[in-house]
């Protein structure tokens, strides 16, 4: 019994804990529309908030901090979930692709929110120059995954790095896209396609596609012809051959 309600207090305090920090993102976002963000202050926050001053930086480092308050969580998230993987039986690409989706659906869960933030960020240089740094350790988090999942290559950590950029880079085409929108639109088949693009590109083993999209072969052109001939009569030659066939 005595177990028992120590983890009833436990709960307790976990709980005011959530609902402080919750307040705490409420009125940071209110006081951000209303104002903006630079003339903002923290005790301006912890004010409406009605919490101490002390409660802000126990959850939140910063003033920008407080505008990304899911991505530490989410980040852990992705972290356990690339740890979890069956090393060499599963296909490193495609589990760093399901894994950019974990962040898709951490932007989901709350669009109004997601939507305001995106408005925010792109008007105020501080919270762009935040941003960018919180997406480099996502992608960090997929090249150490994927540097494993290359190990035997002797490209392994370039195949790795070039790998996670372009995952990123595709996650953050379509998400950007759909915020631009204000959430207009099936989200999750525009980054499934989004993603598909750079399976296809790497291949099933993270080989990078030599087939164009029909799946067939590069074309192979020899062009007999003398030295003297000039060079742009030799491309216009090797150009009218490819367009007809």
């Amino acid at each position: 019994m005595d177990e028992a309600q120590g983890h009833g207090r436990r709960a307790g305090g976990n709980s005011v804990k959530r609902s402080k920090r919750d307040a705490l993102i409420a009125a940071a976002f209110q006081l951000f529309l209303e104002r903006g963000f630079e003339r903002t202050t923290i005790d301006d926050i912890v004010r409406l908030a009605d919490v101490g001053r002390s409660s802000f930086f126990r959850y939140f480092p910063s003033k920008e901090d407080v505008v990304f308050p899911d991505h530490e969580g989410c980040l852990a998230e992705m972290t356990s979930f690339l740890q979890d993987s069956s090393g060499d039986e599963e296909e490193p690409v495609p589990r760093v692709c399901d894994a950019a989706r974990l962040v898709m659906r951490m932007y989901t869960t709350n669009p109004t929110f997601a939507i305001q933030r995106y408005h925010l960020t792109k008007s105020v240089p501080a919270l762009r120059n935040h941003e960018l740094s919180v997406v480099r350790r996502y992608e960090r988090t997929l090249a150490d995954y994927l540097r494993r999942g290359f190990a035997s290559r002797s490209d392994g950590t370039l195949r790795a790095d070039v790998i996670a950029a372009s995952v990123v880079a595709a996650h953050n085409n379509a998400l950007r896209a759909w915020l631009r929108s204000g959430g207009q639109g099936d989200i999750s088949a525009r980054m499934d396609a989004a993603l598909a693009f750079v399976q296809n590109s790497w291949g099933p083993e993270g080989s990078a596609a030599t087939a164009g999209d029909s799946g067939e072969s590069d074309d192979v052109v020899v062009l007999i012809t003398t030295r003297k001939t000039p060079l742009w009569h030799v491309v216009r030659k090797i150009e009218s051959t490819l367009h007809e066939s």
